[in-house]
């Protein structure tokens, strides 16, 4: 085997890889850097939203047939403008009648083991299409299936990965080719000890990207989405909005936990854990630059940016019996962990707590709390459900070492209703729970006041 040269893990998102012309803009970025060897790509814009649909069942034929037609349309509009290639055409129509199938299933009983098998064919099909691309831009490129490389759990929608497993797949199954060809791969999907197909949850092809860059010991892992790079808030929310050139692992971490959406929020972790540095940019303007993601940046403002979170769940648990009390939260923590609830921020009093659902599914639902969990909840205490809500959050550094660093933020808020404050309990956010309808404004006065 030839010695391997310095890797860089590349992935490209829906966007990116949409359209024949957005996957040529991403070639030509691959064809730039010669160390990027292993290519980690999303399914085609639009697909994934077809395929969840359908997951969700589907029992009127012409509905479904529609859905099919429209994810057929997408994959063919891009196959007839390349060279011929019968092996990728009949691929990409095995995978094709695979969702056809899985689809007739999920509209008589959808499952979560069906879903991942069915929203995988995204990412299966697109890599077929951008292999046979790269090739014919007189790439030598190979297409790898996840499958056989990223090693998760069996927890359907948002699986956990084995680490360990997966960088011993990768080096027996990956490492051989990187000397001698660059490799597509699918981000999003992997697959558990019994080879079932599992997904990491709605975005993971960044976790899933930032997985193989561990597992490869690569020297860099390039993010590339349709904008450049991140910025103090979203954009398209606030038209003054700027690009940050560098920023540290802990911020964007918050940032990505807290809704901006040009990372997953798990994507960082295994970089931190390799100390892989991490640039985000747009594949169809590389020349604009982007943000580099390091352990440490060079600057670390009070106030770096604000993220927003939508569709966010809030329960409040009220009992007399808190009141002095101690094992009342051990007991509520108990039967959401029965339940595979995930809590994400959460408030106390004397003889309430409120806190917000995680959520995780490759659905992208709003998170619910069971029947049965409200059940049991209710022989503890009285539930309040509250839906239709916003998670806004400030992101920044040393924050609660600072004296009078809410004073602005609250002062820019006066004119709000605040369902919950969480601050504390991370040196670099601070975060309130509004109304929804509310939540654009907040974000748009936060980012005028403490940025402008």
């Amino acid at each position: 085997m030839r010695p391997l040269p310095s890797i860089s893990v590349a992935k490209f998102g829906g966007t990116s890889v949409g359209t024949l012309a957005a996957m040529q803009q991403s070639a030509a970025v691959i064809e730039q850097n010669p160390q990027t060897r292993l290519i980690v790509i999303s399914a085609c814009a639009g697909v994934t939203n077809h395929l969840v649909a359908l997951a969700k069942g589907i029992s009127d034929p012409n509905a479904r047939q529609a859905k099919l037609d429209a994810i057929h349309a997408i994959h063919q509009a891009i196959l007839q403008q390349l060279p011929d290639c019968q092996n990728t055409q009949t691929a990409v129509e095995h995978w094709h009648l695979a969702i056809a199938e899985y689809a007739e299933k999920a509209a008589v009983t959808p499952d979560s083991a069906l879903t991942d098998a069915l929203v995988a064919c995204g990412e299966l099909i697109s890599t077929h299409i951008f292999t046979h691309l790269l090739n014919s831009r007189g790439m030598a490129t190979i297409r790898a299936d996840a499958r056989e490389l990223l090693r998760t759990d069996s927890q359907f929608g948002c699986a956990q990965p084995d680490p360990q497993q997966t960088r011993t797949q990768c080096h027996d199954q990956l490492l051989p080719h990187l000397a001698t060809h660059r490799v597509v791969t699918q981000g999003f999907i992997g697959a558990d000890a019994h080879g079932q197909t599992t997904t990491l949850g709605r975005g993971g092809s960044d976790y899933s990207a930032a997985l193989f860059a561990e597992a490869v010991d690569a020297e860099s892992l390039a993010i590339w989405t349709d904008v450049p790079g991140i910025y103090t808030t979203d954009p398209r929310i606030a038209d003054q909005a700027r690009p940050i050139s560098e920023i540290s692992f802990s911020e964007a971490s918050e940032m990505a936990t807290f809704g901006a959406k040009i990372l997953h929020p798990s994507t960082l972790v295994p970089a931190v854990r390799q100390h892989i540095p991490v640039f985000v940019g747009a594949a169809s303007a590389p020349e604009q630059g982007g943000t580099w993601i390091r352990e440490q940046a060079h600057s670390a403002p009070l106030f770096r940016a604000v993220a927003l979170r939508r569709n966010q769940t809030m329960v409040t648990l009220t009992s007399l019996n808190m009141f002095h009390a101690y094992g009342f939260l051990a007991k509520v923590f108990e039967v959401l962990a029965r339940f595979e609830i995930s809590v994400d921020l959460i408030t106390t009093s004397e003889v309430s707590v409120a806190l917000t659902l995680d959520q995780t599914n490759t659905q992208g639902d709003a998170p619910q709390l069971p029947e049965a969990a409200i059940a049991e909840l209710t022989q503890l205490c009285h539930v309040e459900i509250c839906e239709n809500l916003a998670v806004v959050a400030l992101i920044g550094n040393d924050m609660n070492h600072t004296a009078g660093a809410t004073a602005p933020v609250f002062s820019a808020l006066a004119q709000h209703k605040l369902r919950m404050i969480c601050y504390g309990a991370s040196n670099h956010n601070v975060c309130v729970v509004v109304e929804d309808d509310d939540a654009t404004q907040v974000v748009q006065r936060l980012h005028a006041d403490l940025f402008e």
